[in-house]
């Protein structure tokens, strides 16, 4: 069975509290908000890079449109 009562989560973060402390804990959170922070970032400037790399190639498709499709020569 789990802990699944107010009191008993109560108590759990009461122990945790009194083995790391309150600065430790206040560091670790400040460490996993800048490590959200980096993940959001890596993954926007993953979705813009991939962007960039899109264009070209619909560039070129909206020139082969244009052309009718036709072949040069």
């Amino acid at each position: 069975m789990g802990i699944s009562g107010i009191w008993q989560w109560v108590i759990v973060l009461i122990i945790i509290l009194l083995i790391f402390g309150t600065k430790h804990l206040r560091s670790l959170g400040s460490d996993l908000g800048s490590a959200i922070k980096g993940f959001r970032k890596g993954v926007a400037d993953g979705d813009k890079e991939a962007k960039a790399a899109d264009a070209p190639v619909e560039k070129a498709a909206e020139e082969e449109k244009q052309d009718g499709g036709k072949a040069d020569g």
